[in-house]
């Protein structure tokens, strides 16, 4: 088969790898444009560019794909099904049209939980046991389309969204190659079922300010959720702090109030029970251990995060 890829970041750079290593043809892959980042916002391809330029494929880097032009390249490339992962842009019908198989989505949730933007972060952030990886067959909802492959993991107590990406990414990887090998011989297209539907909207910085009424396990969870991005933050006499680890303790105080910090971590006192945090950075510095951070800044006993 011809297989085309749409993705941007890293988790659908992992797809688009493990495709080529399975052999398949690869004629064309789509992405974002170059876009500026680091100190000095110079224009960066995205990882999936950078993969598909080592191989030497084609490719296209459309800011839409609604103009019979911008869908050009794809409608060229005569391809037997589209693979899309974390791509960025809506596919309108006239695209998922195209090829004979249509449009395979890899999303990382087990569907109709949490479909949109954000599903890692959200599903450690609400607390669910367990995550995966959806093979879906595209259609003009979002994340609206009969399921094809599905395979769970984990959330382990300490899991990050960081931490869960990488391994979504590869689950993801792994499925969709599967996926492919079975497509011409028919695989089972199941409708999601209407119970159990959520959204998983995008991570807005906004909320990821610490709001220290929550109960502990709320906000540990959040912690969890926004690392590595966008990092929750607890202001601190006017300075703000990222918090990048913290557990939930059994301890009580008034919410944002300081109840000892030390080298085993800075206790904060919350809506119910406490939160140790034991990774912390300020502006413009480093992330540390909570023993290195209360040796160079003073937080006091009894002092308040807002």
């Amino acid at each position: 088969m011809k297989v085309a890829f749409a993705g941007t970041p890293e988790f659908a750079a992992a797809a688009v790898q493990a495709i080529l290593a399975a052999g398949f043809d690869v004629p064309l892959v789509l992405t974002q444009p170059d876009r500026p980042a680091g100190r000095g916002m110079q224009l960066q391809p995205s990882p999936v560019k950078q993969v598909a330029v080592a191989a030497g494929i084609p490719v296209h880097q459309p800011e839409k794909l609604r103009t019979p032009e911008q869908q050009a390249p794809l409608a060229e490339a005569n391809v037997d099904v589209l693979v899309v992962a974390a791509y960025g842009i809506i596919l309108p019908q006239a695209v998922l049209d195209l090829p004979r198989y249509g449009c395979l989505n890899i999303h990382a949730s087990l569907l109709p939980r949490w479909r949109g933007a954000a599903p890692i972060h959200r599903a450690i952030e609400a607390g669910d046991a367990e995550t995966g990886i959806t093979i879906m067959q595209m259609d003009a909802g979002l994340d609206t389309g009969p399921m094809l492959l599905k395979r769970s993991t984990a959330i382990e107590s300490d899991d990050t969204t960081g931490s869960l990406h990488d391994r979504l990414a590869g689950l993801g990887a792994d499925l969709i190659v599967d996926a492919l090998r079975a497509l011409p011989d028919g695989l089972t297209a199941t409708p999601q079922p209407a119970d159990g539907v959520t959204y998983a909207a995008k991570i807005g910085k906004a909320e990821a300010t610490v709001d220290w009424t929550r109960p502990a396990t709320e906000i540990e969870r959040a912690i969890r959720a926004f690392n590595p991005f966008p990092g929750a933050l607890g202001n601190y006499q006017g300075t703000p702090i990222k918090l990048w680890r913290a557990r939930a303790i059994d301890a009580g105080g008034t919410p944002g109030e300081v109840l000892l910090a030390e080298g085993a971590g800075v206790i904060v006192a919350c809506g119910e029970g406490a939160l140790c945090i034991t990774e912390l950075q300020k502006p413009g510095g480093k992330r540390l251990a909570a023993a290195d951070f209360v040796r160079g800044t003073a937080i006091a006993v009894g002092s308040r995060f807002d």
